[in-house]
């Protein structure tokens, strides 16, 4: 959920490049804010705004006044007020950008009014981060005590307070619980106070944190704060296939993320007929079967010859639909499909440079070799007859003799283009 350079320890400071927060990428925390407005300064006779963002574990923020006037700034860590004792957190936005975003987050200063005791000191951070190594260990046993008392409830997660004096169990629930035995049973195991907190399947997803299909961070853990309603009805007008395991994330929920692109769609299905609507031709009533929204086109079939789509546009298919509103109908699709008909070629380029598949194959090059080998060691046919000479008599015509000429024929004429000579 960091950057690795900016990655904070168990003390909240943070291990690589040490600028407590400040870091170009801006991802030492989740949730974070870039703060910028830090390097302008105040006008003259206005005081600083005196309230700072606080941060504690898996993104959960407050906001709390500096009414000791505290020389506060991003990456130090505070003891603040808590419901009894008090809270260790961490300074994560300062100035006037944390007028803004109280005023966006409809936060009321003058009833939640929480304020900063002092700066940590080690004593503060020791106790801090000892309680936070019992938050794993405590974690299983917790789940274990549920399971065994039966109850339909999942322990997400348990945040201890900054000086350990009471531990928050965070569970998700579809239905109501009875945990009334289940808090007797971990008061009587962790000796401390307990608090269960239910949150929702979203909030736990934000809370642990992970990887979207998409590759990256979770939204709701990185920078979406807000959880919008998300019905499948915004999968219907994206053409998305209704498939459970492709919508749902990583909480069990729809995706937040069909809700990003929703409006465009809409804006751009404004100019398109209505897909219940049927068109009819003198050749029969077609049925819309699918739109393209990018390309503005629909496919459309007759009622019995639902294999053989025509494509038309949508201002073509607006045309014929005013047409039977007027009890008037058209020839048949083909005429207005006929212009949209392309002849694609497919045509296969060498685009990576492929010159065979079997450029990455060792060349045989001793292949000649073992054959020539194979030829030199082979021994000679001893019962083969040997070849004469020319000297000697053989039914083979030697190479130099020319091949005698072929007497002629006494009964066949023969034309002698010579004149016969004169008597």
């Amino acid at each position: 959920m960091a950057c690795q350079s900016c990655a904070t320890g168990k003390d909240g400071q943070p291990k690589g490049c040490k600028n407590n927060g400040t870091c170009g990428t801006d991802s030492c925390n989740k949730l974070t804010v870039f703060d910028w407005l830090a390097n302008m300064s105040v006008p003259n006779g206005e005081k600083p705004f005196d309230w700072v963002e606080v941060r504690f574990k898996n993104g959960r923020k407050h906001y709390y006044h500096n009414a000791e006037n505290l020389t506060l700034s991003i990456g130090d860590i505070v003891a603040t007020q808590g419901q009894s004792g008090h809270d260790i957190g961490m300074v994560t936005l300062t100035g006037e950008l944390v007028r803004v975003q109280i005023k966006r987050k409809k936060f009321d200063t003058k009833i939640d009014v929480w304020k900063v005791y002092r700066k940590a000191s080690q004593k503060d951070i020791d106790i801090w981060s000892e309680a936070r190594d019992k938050e794993e260990p405590m974690k299983v046993k917790a789940r274990q005590f549920a399971i065994d008392l039966k109850l339909k409830m999942k322990i997400s997660d348990i945040e201890f307070q900054g000086d350990s004096s009471k531990a928050t169990f965070y569970y998700t629930a579809e239905e109501r619980v009875d945990f009334r035995e289940l808090i007797k049973i971990y008061a009587r195991e962790f000796r401390i106070r307990i608090e269960m907190k239910q949150v929702g399947f979203r909030q736990e997803a934000s809370r642990l944190g992970g990887i979207g299909s998409c590759g990256r961070e979770l939204c709701c853990s990185t920078w979406l704060t807000d959880f919008r309603s998300v019905s499948t009805s915004a999968a219907r007008y994206q053409q998305l296939s209704l498939n459970p395991q492709k919508l749902a994330g990583q909480c069990g929920k729809l995706k937040c993320c069909l809700n990003y692109e929703l409006d465009s769609y809409l804006d751009a299905l404004k100019a398109f007929p209505k897909t219940e609507s049927k068109l009819y031709t003198e050749k029969g009533t077609a049925v819309c079967q699918k739109t393209d929204i990018f390309k503005g086109h629909m496919w459309y079939a007759y009622e019995g010859e639902w294999m053989n789509w025509h494509l038309i546009t949508a201002a073509q298919a607006k045309e014929i639909i005013e047409l039977n509103k007027k009890k008037e109908k058209v020839a048949s699709l083909e005429e207005y499909a006929e212009d949209l008909v392309v002849d694609v070629k497919t045509e296969f380029e060498n685009v990576v440079g492929q010159d065979s598949l079997t450029r990455f194959d060792s060349p045989n090059h001793n292949k000649k070799r073992k054959n020539n080998n194979r030829n030199r060691n082979k021994k000679p046919n001893q019962n083969k007859k040997p070849v004469k000479t020319e000297g000697q008599k053989t039914n083979n015509r030697p190479a130099n003799k020319r091949k005698p000429k072929r007497k002629p024929n006494p009964r066949k004429p023969q034309n002698n283009n010579n004149k016969p000579n004169e008597s």
